[in-house]
């Protein structure tokens, strides 16, 4: 039987993580809770984690310097970022800072529950996808897509460098970055790339694909100002420009 999957809530409001600790229990998750960084670092190091539901606003350690601990220690968390003031500043600042998703307070506990279920989609592991002959890579002509010297491997959600070495990827910047290599040298704007990334259920916004780009610009980049590979279009979107091969 499997067990059931592990949400880690950090927020200074006892309240919030009280209903949220209830609602989710209630829904078949395990669920912990933290008060602040300092709790979440001893919860991180003695129990495994599959979301981290993070306060933005918490006293001492900020929110932003949590979530870019946790980016460190495992780049392949998910993490959803509560947002108190609902101001778009705060909810770049989140992604920028390595969140995959936010909901902004005052929030509805059946959005938070979408969310979760949404990241924790994109994040699912390769040995839990379905068979390879099923999937779109597969059935696009092969699994592995190699361009400019790195390789995305879809199977594995793993881009290395060539290499060899592993290039750690949130699963946002993980989606964006097959969505564009799986359409090389066509222009996609921001609704294409958001239906593509993370699908109709998700509202977001121009500035946070925008955000995810920038994140991903410095990771494949040699020089992330003058991007060759992630162009800009004006006033259309954005363009992978790169030769890529399917194996």
């Amino acid at each position: 039987m499997t067990a059931p999957l592990h949400i880690l809530v950090v927020d200074d409001d006892e309240r919030i993580r009280t209903m949220l600790r209830r609602y989710l229990v209630d829904e078949g998750f395990t669920v912990a809770t933290a008060a602040d960084g300092e709790e979440l670092r001893g919860l991180i190091d003695r129990e495994k984690v599959d979301l981290v539901l993070l306060d933005l606003m918490l006293p001492g350690e900020d929110g932003l310097s949590v979530a870019r601990y946790l980016r460190q220690k495992q780049p392949r968390l998910p993490i959803i970022m509560l947002t108190g003031k609902g101001d778009l500043i705060d909810r770049v600042a989140g992604l920028e800072a390595g969140a995959d998703d936010y909901v902004a307070k005052p929030f509805h506990l059946r959005e938070v529950l979408a969310r979760i279920r949404t990241v924790l989609r994109r994040a699912q592991p390769a040995e839990d996808a379905p068979a390879p002959a099923a999937t779109p890579a597969a059935a696009q002509g092969g699994t592995v897509l190699a361009f400019s010297g790195w390789r995305l491997d879809l199977l594995k959600r793993e881009l290395r460098r060539e290499d060899g070495q592993p290039v750690a990827l949130t699963s946002g910047e993980y989606d964006l970055l097959q969505a564009l290599a799986r359409s090389p040298n066509r222009v996609l704007n921001r609704d294409q790339l958001m239906d593509l990334v993370k699908g109709r259920e998700w509202a977001a916004t121009d500035r946070a694909i925008d955000t995810q780009i920038v994140r991903l610009r410095k990771k494949i980049e040699r020089d992330p100002r003058n991007p060759q590979l992630i162009k800009t279009v004006r006033g259309a979107g954005y363009i992978f420009a790169a030769t890529v091969a399917r194996s």
